[in-house]
């Protein structure tokens, strides 16, 4: 396990909390910032501005270190094994309350759950409430004695990354966006009560401004926002909802500087960003957009020309025209509808920014917001549809959406400090053939800071009967010993294979799978009948690639029979699809088809030709 200096770590955050004393000390006791007086909204209220237009925002606290990790690190997707949920206990109405009780009452089923609280008043106040509601929290509940601001501990909770991939486990805390200084200091209270180190992008040269519910990982190394980020660090621009100013005290960042802030503090290499919408005035992208694993996005959809629906539309098209999926393929896409306040009134016409999208994984349960029964119903059905196997939780979130928030805002994970991770692309639907029997390739992923101690592929053609297993294997020792695969035996045509992959590690001490409800939740592939040839097989085959290894254009002999449609593709190890060489017909006879091999990182590859029903490989080096 990777360690980190405890000494210089208290040493900081001593310094940390001498300055954070003092500054509540110098703010008012009641009013602005005192906790429960006001429900303050996601967005900044006029009051808010007007103070601060009085008197210059605090200078940035320390907590924890202020510079980047000195180890590679991996933001953790949202799906990710969970150790605890953080909520805040700040809301003033029961009906706030309850949605907050609603949480606890799930999310505990599935992890710890941590629950601040401004005062001990506030925290008797939250045990009396969720005891009275019939909840449970003799276990897996825990409250931290921690003031706060607001209840949008999204915006302001830490990131959770992971050194390394899969070593010791970090928060990462950004400037928060609003001028809120009990929620600014959260992260730091969490990673104290976590025994976690906390990363503080609060120090120039990595002053960044940034809010939670404005960014999404995938867990490799991609990250999206909208383009709210530009203007949360580059004070000449407006603010947000119409507000003239956005006045953190930090240095202005150009985007290739953000970019290297969050490479720095949380591993994004690749840092998308959107075009903000005209009528969701805080521009977070968690209120539309959510991903649901590597390569898959729900997105929101509204009738044609109606609110945000036509720059939801441009986003997509610049999504899928510019970027692929971590997998190397193009995004999959599921559109759930955005639904309308009472009344069918939308956001375009003054009604409230309903989402289904605004949700939380909390390990095998989903927790989403509703609203009416009349939409509800479909919802449920697509987020159930998506996720097999996972506890679809609805929460009646009516109260908290007019403060243009939802189930998402108002929580945030924080992961396991011992992931044992699995990275696995789905299989695409197949087609069998009469030729000598096949078996379906199962690539996947598979890490632990201890290392693997062993793999399986489980699948069945019927979720009701017995399920079946084959080992899994290094596939290419010496490479990539974290890529693994299993061999799924050849199935009869015309029907589905369900599957799902089991990891173990640290002796056999830890054995996690994947989907995560498994077997309740599987993927699954379709077999299309066999297709029965009444002349002799074709013989298309790839020659000798040469030379490999392979530094710069490399060519791919091919022979065949006779004239046939083919594909010539360039796969890494993970089984993710990196370049197609080539797509149209193959003559008879020999031909030649070329690629430059100086395009790629250093390492294995393989070259698959895919032609008449069948498939021909080759392993070939890049240096």
């Amino acid at each position: 396990m990777l360690k980190f200096d405890r000494n210089k770590y208290n040493a900081e955050n001593m310094v940390h909390n001498l300055r954070l004393s003092l500054l509540v000390l110098l703010l008012p006791s009641s009013g602005l910032f005192a906790q429960s007086d006001i429900q303050l909204p996601r967005y900044a209220t006029q009051e808010e501005i007007e103070y601060y237009a009085q008197r210059p925002p605090a200078p940035a606290t320390l907590s924890g270190f202020t510079t980047p990790p000195g180890v590679p690190v991996r933001a953790m997707a949202e799906w990710e094994e969970l150790e605890a949920l953080a909520i805040s206990w700040n809301a003033t109405s029961n009906a706030r309350r309850n949605i907050l009780t609603e949480i606890v009452r799930a999310a505990r089923e599935e992890c710890r759950v941590i629950i601040s609280c401004g005062t001990q008043t506030i925290l008797d106040g939250a045990k009396t409430y969720l005891t009275d509601n019939d909840v449970d929290i003799s276990s897996n509940v825990e409250f931290l004695l921690a003031p706060s601001n607001s209840i949008w501990i999204r915006d302001y909770g830490p990131n959770a990354v992971y050194a390394n991939d899969v070593d010791s486990l970090y928060l990462v805390d950004w400037i928060y966006n609003r001028q809120r200084p009990f929620d600014d200091v959260i992260p730091v209270r969490l990673g104290e009560h976590l025994d976690v180190p906390v990363y503080s992008t609060t120090a120039a040269p990595f002053d960044l401004v940034n809010t939670g519910g404005n960014f999404m990982s995938d867990g490799l190394s991609t990250g999206f926002s909208s383009k709210l980020v530009f203007r949360n660090n580059d004070q000449s621009k407006n603010g947000e909802c119409g507000n003239t100013n956005d006045i953190y005290g930090t240095t202005n960042h150009s985007e290739s500087s953000i970019d290297g802030v969050m490479e720095q503090f949380l591993g994004i290499k690749r840092y998308i960003k959107f075009d903000e919408l005209a009528y969701d005035c805080i521009h977070h992208i968690d209120m539309h957009i959510k991903l649901l694993d590597e390569e898959t996005i729900l997105l929101g959809k509204y009738p044609d020309n109606v609110a945000d629906g036509p720059q939801i539309e441009a986003n997509l098209a610049y999504l899928l025209d510019n970027h692929l999926s971590a997998f190397g393929t193009p995004y999959k896409v599921i559109r759930i509808d955005m639904p309308p306040d009472f009344g069918n009134v939308y956001p375009d016409n003054g009604g409230s920014y309903r989402t289904y999208v605004n949700a939380v994984f909390v390990n095998k349960t989903v927790l989403l917001p509703v609203y009416e029964e009349k939409y509800d119903t479909t919802a449920l059905r697509v987020w159930q549809e998506a996720l097999p196997g996972y506890n679809v939780v609805g929460i009646n979130s009516n109260d908290l959406i007019t403060l243009d928030g939802a189930i998402h805002c108002i929580t945030k994970e924080i992961g396991v400090s011992d992931p044992l991770r699995i990275v696995h692309q789905p299989l695409r639907d197949v087609v069998q053939t009469d030729s000598e029997p096949q078996n379906y390739p199962v690539h996947a992923l598979l890490q632990h800071r201890k290392g693997i101690d062993g793999g399986r592929v489980w699948y069945t053609t019927d979720t009701m009967a017995a399920w079946q297993f084959v080992d899994m294997a290094p596939y290419s020792p010496g490479d990539t010993a974290n890529i693994w695969a299993g061999y799924i035996p050849r199935q009869n045509g015309g029907q589905y294979v369900y599957y799902y992959i089991e990891a173990k590690a640290d002796g056999g001490q830890r054995t996690r799978v994947r989907p995560m409800p498994a077997p309740k939740g599987w993927w699954k592939f379709y077999v299309e009948p066999e297709i029965v040839s009444t002349y002799t097989p074709l013989s298309t085959q790839l020659q000798p690639v040469f030379p490999n290894p392979a530094a710069a254009v490399t060519c791919v002999p091919v022979h065949s029979d006779r004239t046939v449609s083919g594909t010539i593709t360039v796969y890494n190890t993970l089984g993710q699809a990196v370049h197609q060489i080539f797509d149209g017909k193959i003559p008879a006879g020999s031909s030649r088809y070329y690629f430059d091999a100086a395009r790629f990182q250093s390492g294995a590859y393989f070259i698959e030709l895919r032609s008449g029903g069948r498939i021909s490989t080759q392993r070939i080096i890049i240096r």
